[in-house]
């Protein structure tokens, strides 16, 4: 339930953003996954007691030390990406996120149990990648980090929300910050009232993600999900 409400949440922010240039959208879509995760955050005690997550904390270090050097690292490779390109990498990047939620959601993710020796590195690792996808594409990268941290670490995927929300957040931080050093986060504010506007349909489209998730099958949404993002693909390969 609560992937399927980030994803719709993210998506409904996303579509309204292709009238913009590819690294404007992108900003303005991390604005409003920053929204959805602030909204998330004093809800989730309701779902998962506080002291689930707590008592993993060493996951959320373990991925924010990967996750906070790819966002910083993503956003510079964002900024200094040519124009043309970056729609590209985009468009690739939701093909790869379709494919993802499509796996995580017909097959059942284990734990790859692996030695403390090997797990530390790939934790870090996955976060670095994490931290980089989600930066150019301008999401949280929830429908990243859950399966991810239920595949390296033995926690449910109630907890695995959770934790991926404290470390989705400052990790969109770091790249905020990366972005406001070269004038780029100035589009936010040229486009404030557009921004509020659809931060409130991104939040919106969580709740009403998590009302859909409720009554129709995880196996109807994912693949309407899947197709929205190869459709939305398809425009942004063909955005000069």
């Amino acid at each position: 339930m609560f992937g399927a409400g980030a994803a719709i949440g993210v998506l409904g922010g996303m579509i309204g953003l292709f009238g913009f240039a590819a690294l404007s959208a992108a900003i303005l879509n991390k604005a409003m996954s920053l929204v959805v995760v602030l909204f998330s955050l004093p809800a989730r005690p309701a779902v998962v007691p506080v002291s689930a997550p707590a008592a993993h904390w060493t996951i959320t270090v373990n991925l924010l030390a990967g996750s906070l050097i790819g966002a910083w690292a993503g956003a510079t490779w964002a900024v200094r990406m040519r124009s043309s390109t970056l729609p590209k990498v985009l468009a690739a990047l939701m093909v790869l996120m379709a494919a993802a939620l499509m796996v995580t959601h017909v097959t059942t993710v284990g734990t790859l149990s692996l030695p403390l020796w090997a797990q530390v590195p790939s934790g870090a690792v996955a976060g670095f990648g994490i931290g980089v996808v989600a930066t150019i594409m301008g999401v949280a990268g929830g429908e990243l980090l859950i399966p991810t941290i239920m595949l390296l670490f033995p926690v449910d995927i109630k907890t695995a929300g959770s934790l991926s929300l404290l470390v989705s957040l400052p990790t969109m931080l770091v790249a905020f910050a990366r972005y406001s050093r070269d004038g780029s986060f100035a589009v936010l504010g040229a486009n404030l009232r557009f921004t509020l506007v659809m931060a409130a349909g991104s939040v919106g489209g969580a709740v009403l993600g998590g009302l859909l998730a409720g009554v129709f099958s995880d196996m109807v949404l994912i693949p309407v999900l899947a197709v929205i993002l190869l459709i939305s693909s398809v425009k942004l390969a063909r955005h000069d």
